[in-house]
């Protein structure tokens, strides 16, 4: 089966290297790598363009005008290029470690989507790493521990590799912690829904509404903690002017028992 990866970007080249470097150590090789740049400049292109040239995996630049937050289009235009049966939507500031897509490759069920999880990276430590280009996808348990104790990182125990079993379906109709910074999720379903809603405008929520259109489809949720988590670069914090529409937004898609998006997947597929 092959993985479709779509790393979502904007204007963060060194955050978005790193992220390309750890795709590139995946122990597991059956993906491609798909960059959804929501109206990056150059610098971004050149990133994309040496990653490529040298990653052992497929790796494509997904452009789009910049016209403000539209990561929901960036993500859709990704995946109607997709050629995998299986979807993995990370962001571009998320450091996977070299089994993740090996772990979302075991996770992957019909009828179910996987929701990962991440671990929080200080400032300092952020700029510490991508200054000197630290191989933070490497880096050994250990080293995160000792990393947790000085606080350059909230938290170490998502690091842990546990089986867990069924009890990764006991929140199986939970949409909260459904974020699409790590999602695994089958094309098919992804299809069904019409991918994003695109009416959601600057940041908020349209991953959460992703999840309940999933959920009102039949698509339930499978834990992917303590297999998938990812190594989140700190950033600012967006711009939140949307914030408060948006959820209502959202509210209305709860009630509504929607499935499908109005404006989504389908305008970019082929017809």
């Amino acid at each position: 089966m092959l993985i479709s990866l779509v790393v979502t970007t904007y204007n963060r080249p060194d955050a978005l290297r790193a992220v390309l470097d750890g795709l590139s150590a995946q122990v597991d090789r059956g993906f491609e790598v798909l960059v959804a740049d929501d109206g990056s400049g150059d610098d971004t292109r050149a990133v994309v363009t040496a990653s490529s040239a040298n990653s052992p995996v497929p790796t494509e630049h997904v452009w789009q005008e910049d016209r403000g937050f539209r990561a929901g289009a960036a993500r859709n235009r990704a995946a109607a290029r997709a050629q995998g049966e299986y979807l993995i939507f990370i962001d571009g500031d998320c450091i996977a470690r070299p089994d993740f897509i090996a772990q979302h490759r075991a996770l992957a069920e019909p009828g179910w989507m996987v929701a990962g999880n991440r671990i929080l990276l200080s400032e300092a430590f952020t700029h510490r790493a991508l200054a000197d280009r630290w191989p933070l996808h490497e880096w050994r348990l250990d080293q995160w521990e000792i990393a947790r104790r000085e606080g350059a990182i909230n938290r170490s125990l998502p690091l842990m590799r546990l089986g867990l079993g069924p009890l990764r379906k006991l929140q199986a109709r939970r949409w909260q912690r459904v974020r699409t910074c790590n999602l695994g999720l089958w094309r098919r379903d992804f299809e069904t829904v019409n991918g994003f809603d695109e009416a959601y405008e600057g940041w908020g929520f349209e991953d959460s509404d992703l999840a309940v259109r999933l959920l009102n489809a039949g698509i339930r949720r499978k834990e992917g903690a303590f297999a998938t988590g990812l190594l989140h670069l700190w950033h600012k914090e967006n711009d939140r002017r949307f914030e408060a529409s948006n959820q209502e937004r959202l509210q209305a898609r709860i009630a509504s028992r929607d499935v499908r998006a109005a404006i989504g997947l389908a305008q970019y597929l082929p017809s």
